[in-house]
């Protein structure tokens, strides 16, 4: 008998091919919007987490106490090689990077900005976070007195490769110092911190501008794949301030929280177009063929059968839709996870909040999951208001309404 059921549930599904396949396209590009939507706020917030954690915290981050309050390089940690060497030791640690960061006064011959001076090993930087990818214009043969400036930092001084910028701060003492440096890289990370601030140079001639001994350090960063580390150096330096990356971060854990609410918004919101797709064209399929199903009754077809046979022809149209919905999202997600989808004519816009013109998306097998569910939810659940037609229908009824 189940048989019979689905045999007629896959036929009277395309009774109506027109209305069917209206319905199917109309299920199918709705998934590919939404998941392509999806696959890109997935991916533009990744990319933001990724890129903070290869060129600033990775995902542990130590600094002395009171410095993250009072930005002074007199809060420095005093012995930051020791414990630098100390960390690497630990399992699960995969680099350390040792920054020395001096708050001041950027100056060029047209505009002067606030910035901070950056102290780096540009060797461990590029094993710390693949530094190089960050270039933009120039490379990093530095030279005697070169630097590296932020993207909008050398925007907002006007200045370009070659070009001379003095940085004015105090030094450990509390003196009034000023250096002369000569850009020979820009780079853009959509750190902001790092984009709109941030020179870099050479740990050697930073030490010796400000007065530090060189194992200082006002920041210590970790790479590690260890989830127990924040516990162990929280145990092991009770006198350093050590952070997670979304405690260090959480701009970024509130905007990740963000985007999975407006996720979801868009999907219960596509997810609701789907279901009142599916339940007007079940609707309008069930009065047109209300005396069929009263004949049906009158032989002695259960109504246990019609209910299931309405069920199926709803998932039927469901699940089609779903396939082609998948293969569309398929290819929209692979070309923009390749391509990417070009914002740069927002790319002001885009860079003062740290983010990247080019969006790329990301495939997930929750997408994919989560709206299967869906659809095949959406599909039963649209069905149960046509069904109160037909099930206190009688011969009578029937008769009644064909004359």
């Amino acid at each position: 008998m189940y048989k019979i059921v689905f045999l007629l549930a896959l036929k009277n599904a395309f009774l109506r091919k027109i209305r069917a396949t209206l319905l199917i396209i109309m299920i199918a590009f709705s998934m590919s919007v939404m998941l392509s939507i999806e696959g890109l706020y997935d991916g533009m917030t990744s990319s933001m987490i990724d890129k903070s954690l290869r060129s600033d915290s990775g995902e542990v981050t130590i600094f002395a106490k009171n410095y993250r309050l009072k930005q002074d390089i007199k809060y420095s940690i005093k012995n930051a090689t020791s414990i630098k060497q100390d960390i690497e030791k630990i399992q699960g640690v995969k680099n350390v990077a040792l920054r020395l960061k001096v708050s001041g006064l950027a100056g060029s011959a047209k505009a002067s900005y606030p910035s901070d001076l950056i102290a780096v090993d540009f060797d461990e930087e590029e094993r710390f976070g693949e530094f190089g990818k960050f270039i933009k214009e120039g490379d990093l043969k530095l030279g005697k007195n070169g630097c590296v400036i932020g993207k909008e930092l050398a925007k907002n001084l006007k200045l370009r490769l070659n070009s001379k910028v003095v940085f004015t701060s105090r030094d450990s003492k509390n003196n009034i110092v000023s250096k002369l440096f000569r850009i020979k890289a820009i780079i853009q990370t959509t750190n902001i911190n790092i984009d709109n601030k941030a020179i870099l140079a050479p740990k050697s001639s930073v030490f010796k501008h400000v007065g530090v001994d060189k194992s200082s350090a006002t920041q210590i960063a970790i790479r590690s794949d260890n989830t127990e580390l924040v516990n162990i150096l929280n145990k092991r330096y009770p006198d350093l301030d050590v952070l997670s990356f979304w405690q260090y971060n959480p701009l970024l854990k509130q905007m990740q929280e963000s985007m999975l609410i407006f996720n979801s918004i868009t999907f219960g919101i596509v997810m609701g177009v789907v279901f009142i797709g599916i339940l007007g064209v079940m609707y309008v399929s069930i009065l047109d063929r209300i005396r069929e199903f009263g004949i049906m009754l009158a032989v002695g077809y259960g109504y246990k059968y019609i209910r299931n046979q309405v069920i199926l022809e709803a998932l039927v149209l469901g699940l089609i839709g779903f396939i082609f919905g998948t293969i569309l999202s398929i290819v929209f997600l692979s070309y923009l996870g390749t391509y990417g989808l070009d914002m740069s004519e927002f790319s002001d816009g885009f860079a003062s909040f740290g983010m990247s013109s080019i969006l790329y998306a990301e495939i997930k097998f929750s997408y994919f999951s989560s709206t299967f569910i869906a659809i095949v939810v959406a599909s039963v659940l649209s069905v149960f208001l046509p069904l109160r037609k037909i099930k206190n229908l009688t011969p009578t009824d029937v008769i009644r309404n064909s004359l």
